[in-house]
């Protein structure tokens, strides 16, 4: 019988590698600018184009190569790093396995550019497929220049799993930033097709935040420290009220390389548990020095899930840490022996003393007919109201005007009464009302979302938008990725009613927004419309659905708002003329039906 197996041919190899390696342009923006920065450059520019996938080159000032470096970077398992399998465990340096230039030239055409400092002329090598097409002698600056052009050209089906520009660039301001926030000291300059979306100068850590996620965050961040014999933490983390629905702001770094990692992120959202919303997430920007022997960075071909030997240890210290630095700014409840400042009083130093005292009625009899009529029974502020009281307050406070019981739950007398609905609002969260089975609880910060929703899908149906234009023009700002978003987004948002007009980069101009629209919402409706965005599957899905849940979650009346009675009563003619009543837009339930039987066994 024949020989079956065969050793693969270094192209197929190479490429076989490269879908380890190289996913997407962005994967090619990460090795080169990694490469850039072991290079010891100290201004890096990064110039795409159609998101990476024309072209993605990487320009910098480092101390180049030899014209034999030059040529062996592109095979594979070619470092500069590694000597011996102990060297993985001492490494401080970003790109190390020698697998990503061959990868690279695997599926691209490569064009580098190389030159010594103490050399008169440099090397350019034009590789396509891994084969070499030239090599020649070239005047060029000091430092490296590699040009990737036409991404997987020579693996279409990789090439068709790419997704929008629109994606595929914000992959790659993702790239950009966490290698720009591990390097502060190095100035970057970002272009995509001719434009610039990032300048960066050299800087520390906190202004690079700042540059590179807008001028609000410089309010935003609390810094972090803390030192151990085994680990030192060090960053900033984002104050609580600064929390999103959506991950896209959180960094992990060990050892000056971005991590991703579980177990770290649980600590950090375990902390702020008791302070932000359920499924909000806040910004972090942290930084894990540990001794290179206790993590293994070589458990991921692309580097990002690392393995550390003291990981319960570096849980601890990063919770506590965080919860220093909370305690410390006053943005949590510390217990020390320190006086909150806030809660000071002065009082007269002579001022008297007095116990507390309990006020009794000492006449009152249970189990006898008082002649006391409920409003003075009312009036004793010093008597608690209990809970079902509570609930029915409305209905007990007429009654107690009246003096006569005002009927509720199904008596005859409500129901023969037309267009009058009896409804009560329990925690300032739900309405109550009777129903033949029993009682109905609806949540109705839900309930509003629900008909907003439905209302602004059949305005967008009938085409009925109205933009009412602003007295004076306000200006919002925006992340460069969020304003890459807006900016493709504003079409649609000009059809529901937005005027809105780029300003620069990161700003933009509102002239008008639908009616119903305050000016202190417009930031924040836009800003949960980009997140909502985020997480579709697919920007091709219908945008105006998540507009309208957008606008429909902000504009809702909140848990908290006291509503009068005729406000109930429209809230529950409007809802139940909804397609679908008991779901909120987000797929939450709104009503609860509280059965009589179920009310009975309350009271066994």
């Amino acid at each position: 019988m024949a020989d079956i197996i065969q050793l693969l041919p270094d192209s197929v190899a190479n490429q076989i590698a490269a879908g380890e390696v190289i996913q997407r342009p962005a994967s090619v923006v990460k090795e080169l600018l990694e490469n850039a920065l072991d290079a010891g450059a100290t201004e890096i520019s990064l110039i795409i184009k159609e998101a990476g996938k024309t072209l993605v080159q990487v320009v910098d000032n480092g101390f180049g190569m030899s014209e034999t470096d030059a040529r062996l970077c592109f095979e594979k398992h070619a470092t500069s790093k590694i000597k011996t399998a102990d060297d993985l465990f001492s490494l401080h340096t970003m790109g190390f396995r020698g697998e990503a230039m061959a990868s690279i030239a695997a599926i691209a055409h490569v064009e580098l550019k190389t030159k010594q400092p103490d050399s008169e002329l440099g090397t350019s090598i034009l590789i396509e497929g891994s084969e070499v097409v030239s090599q020649n002698s070239c005047q060029h600056q000091t430092g490296t220049s590699i040009l990737v052009k036409n991404l997987f050209y020579n693996v279409p089906a990789r090439r068709n799993f790419l997704k929008s520009n629109t994606a595929e660039l914000r992959h790659i301001i993702d790239e950009f930033q966490r290698v720009a926030l591990t390097s502060p000291d190095v100035a970057y300059t970002f272009y995509n097709n001719g434009q610039i979306l990032f300048q960066l100068k050299t800087s520390n850590l906190k202004q690079r935040i700042i540059s590179v996620f807008g001028a609000n965050y410089k309010e935003r961040l609390v810094p972090l420290k803390q030192e151990s014999a085994h680990v030192t933490i060090s960053g900033y983390i984002g104050k609580p009220e600064f929390a999103k629905k959506t991950r896209g702001e959180q960094f992990f770094f060990a050892n000056n390389r971005f991590i991703k990692h579980p177990y770290f992120h649980h600590a950090v959202a375990n902390t702020f548990q008791e302070l932000i919303p359920e499924n909000a997430v806040p910004s972090y920007f942290i930084f894990i020095d540990v001794d290179p022997k206790s993590i293994d960075v070589n458990i991921h071909p692309t580097k990002v899930e690392v393995n550390f030997i003291d990981k319960r240890l570096i849980y601890a210290v990063l919770g506590s840490s965080i919860k220093k630095a909370l305690a410390e700014n006053n943005l949590t409840p510390a217990l020390d022996f320190e006086t909150e400042p806030s809660l000071n009083f002065d009082f007269p130093a002579d001022r008297p003393i007095h116990p507390p005292q309990i006020k009794i009625n000492p006449n009152y009899n249970p189990f006898e007919n008082s002649s006391k009529p409920m409003s003075s029974y009312q009036k004793e502020k010093d008597i608690n109201l209990p809970h079902w009281e509570k609930i029915y307050a409305p209905q007990l406070e007429n009654s107690l005007e009246s003096e006569t019981p005002v009927p509720f739950e199904n008596s005859p007398q409500v129901e023969a009464e037309e267009n009058k609905q009896n409804v009560v609002q329990s925690g300032l969260k739900y309405i109550i009302t009777s129903v033949k089975s029993g009682l109905m609880v609806i949540n109705q910060q839900l309930a509003h979302e629900r008909i907003l929703f439905e209302n602004y899908l059949e305005q967008f149906r009938l085409g009925k938008s109205t933009s009412q234009q602003l007295l004076f023009p306000i200006q919002l700002h925006f992340t460069v990725s969020d304003s890459e978003i807006i900016k493709q987004l504003l079409p649609d948002l000009k059809e529901i009613g937005f005027d809105i007009e780029p300003f620069n980069q990161q700003n933009y101009v509102a002239n008008g927004t639908p009616p119903e629209v305050k000016e202190s919402q417009i930031q924040n409706i836009l800003e949960q419309i980009i997140e909502n965005h985020k997480m579709l599957k697919d920007f091709d899905q219908d945008r105006k659905i998540n507009f309208a849940k957008s606008m429909a979650r902000q504009l809702a009346i909140k848990t908290g708002q006291r509503l009068k009675t005729e406000e109930m009563t429209q809230l529950i003619n409007e809802l139940f003329s909804c397609q679908i009543p008991d779901k909120s837009p987000g797929g939450q339930t709104i009503i609860k039906i509280i059965g009589t039987q179920e009310l009975d066994e309350k009271f066994h």
